[in-house]
């Protein structure tokens, strides 16, 4: 398959990187100020590390990547060394799939004061995208971030995760896995799967369920077997049979109870996303969720609290959606009921749900990393989590908080397709009374894809500005506003919008909730804690971030 030449933007690094006073495309990047708790440097990223990103190619593809990298964690604020690493793309444009890549160790990276960043590799063998790829991210702490792809091929979100265990235990994982089923000349056909296994000491699974949503029309509670077998690798060996077939994958361990998976077979089929480990299978309590995808023929996405009494009944809800680029006016409430997820193997539970905003049925599989959701009733194709509420606060005191946010612009770019954005910023909150604060000290880089030649992305260092936050109600649910741009030139939306939600006092999902442009997005945001020890801020990475936004309504444009 033909390899494509001219799309890489290489950022030089070391002329630009958050000391600089002039950015790309002509932009002036304000000098960060430190975090509250303290600073960032090259020292924060040390060690293995375990990225992914899933996204939209330059021609309007689906593609996704999981990799590994090692930095020497050397350099202050300046540049670091990539000494090795690997890495597996899977392009829906080009086949086969390039798994198990060897990272070369001439790549680079930097880490500015306020935990942005960015990493530079090669590959030692020819990849898909035909040149170096870059990708920028924010650090929460030493163990995770978050992370989108920062160069001409293409733009996607995801994680950048410390490998502290290459190792598979046995025992019960469930996951979520998001991508597409097929590629026609004009569109991506949008699917996606949440499940659980539960593997022996051999790697084999012993046993298995898989629910699975190709396009709103879903298959639910099948049997799953195979093989898990940790790669890296350029032959990879993990198996999934359902009545789907075998879907091969490659794997990455983050540590026992967290791996990435990623879709190395030629069946057509595009997948990739994380497993967690099964440490309960009961549903019980608060929980902040976010969803994302489409519901009846439109890009949707939507996020609230669900209370549960922990034996069958969801007792109460409300939630706030984006239909459309339409958000809802106020919290819808909602109720429900739930199965005993329990008395089914591997943890298989079915939320059903009355005046809810995004489809009435989904499967549920409870696990250290939230408890994952996919729409099952047949009228759209969400999907997500909802994650355990232990706090209602945000913002107490001034505090450094990262920020990823991954979505569809409906309105586009030039010839009004829609495009995919993504971004990565950072911003202390200060709060005022009644949980109410400004933002400051804000910087936001956004990438599109496809790109218009005219928009000039990737942005770096882009200002965000006049920025307020504020509790909705008492619920943990906040509002938050605040534009972005340097001058004349802005993040395609102008700013955020945003709808966020509590959780555990260090981790925030939410939705976009302005209609500025018709922007769909979700995305998280995270406190920053740079003193943080690895076992401390384990934890933290543990919790899903959903996959972006499903690109059913992302055309693939004719390649150059």
């Amino acid at each position: 398959m033909s390899v494509r030449n001219g799309f890489v933007l290489l950022l030089a690094l070391s002329a630009l990187l958050f000391l600089a006073a002039c950015g790309n495309n002509g932009n002036s990047i304000s000098i960060p100020v430190p975090p509250p708790s303290g600073n960032f440097s090259n020292s924060n990223l040390n060690g293995t590390y375990v990225f992914s990103v899933s996204g939209t190619d330059v021609n309007g593809a689906p593609y996704a990547i999981v990799g590994m990298i090692a930095a020497n964690g050397s350099g202050g604020n300046g540049r670091g060394g990539i000494t090795g690493g690997t890495i597996d793309i899977n392009d829906s444009e080009f086949t086969p799939s390039a798994p198990g890549l060897t990272i070369s160790s001439s790549g680079f990276y930097s880490v500015g004061v306020d935990g942005r960043g960015t990493f530079t590799i090669g590959t030692t063998a020819a990849n898909p995208f035909g040149g170096n790829m870059t990708f920028d991210f924010v650090l929460s702490s030493s163990s995770h971030g978050l992370i989108t792809e920062f160069d001409g091929n293409g733009s996607g979100s995801g994680t950048i995760d410390l490998q502290t265990a290459n190792t598979l235990s046995p025992g019960a994982y469930a996951f979520s896995f998001s991508g597409i089923s097929a590629l026609t000349s004009t569109s991506a056909i949008p699917a996606a799967a949440v499940g659980g296994f539960t593997v022996g000491s051999g790697g084999a699974i012993t046993a298995g369920a898989l629910d699975f949503n190709n396009q709103d029309a879903a298959t639910t509670n099948q049997a799953l077997t195979g093989t898990v077998a940790l790669g890296p690798s350029t032959t990879p060996s993990t198996t999934l049979t359902s009545a789907f077939g075998t879907l091969t994958f490659d794997v990455y361990a983050i540590d026992a109870s967290h791996l990435k998976f990623i879709e190395t077979d030629s069946s057509g089929v595009l997948l990739s996303g994380d497993a967690f480990s099964q440490t309960s299978a009961t549903i019980s309590g608060t929980m902040a969720f976010t969803l994302a995808g489409s519901y009846l023929g439109n890009t949707a996405a939507a996020g609230g609290f669900i209370v549960t009494d922990g034996t069958a009944t969801i007792t109460s809800g409300s939630e706030d959606y984006n239909n459309n680029g339409g958000p809802s006016p106020a919290p819808v409430a909602f109720s429900g009921s739930y199965t005993a997820a329990g008395s089914l193997i591997p943890g298989r539970s079915v939320l059903t749900l009355s005046s809810f905003f995004g489809g009435s049925s989904y499967a549920a599989y409870p696990s250290s990393g939230g408890l994952l959701l996919l729409e099952i009733d047949g009228t759209g194709l969400m999907v997500g989590a909802a994650y355990p509420q232990s706090t209602t606060a945000f913002g107490a005191t001034s505090q450094g908080y990262g920020l990823n946010l991954s979505g569809i612009n409906l309105s586009g770019v030039g010839n009004g397709s829609a495009v995919e954005v993504d971004d990565i910023a950072q911003f202390t909150a200060s709060a005022i009374s009644g949980g109410a604060g400004t933002l400051t000290n804000g910087i936001i880089d956004e990438n599109i894809a496809p790109n218009g030649v005219s928009v000039g992305a990737p942005f770096l260092g882009l200002a965000l500005s006049s920025g307020t936050y504020g509790a909705i109600d008492a619920t943990g649910r906040y509002g938050l506003t605040v534009t972005a741009g340097n001058g004349s030139i802005s993040t395609l939306n102008g700013g955020l919008g945003l709808t966020f939600y509590a959780a555990d006092g260090t981790t925030f999902p939410f939705i976009e909730t302005d209609n500025a442009t018709g922007q769909v997005a979700t995305g998280v945001i995270v406190l920053q804690t740079p003193a943080a020890s690895a076992s401390a801020a384990a934890a933290q990475s543990h919790l899903f971030i959903p996959q972006p936004l499903i690109r059913s309504r992302i055309a693939r444009r004719k390649k150059n």
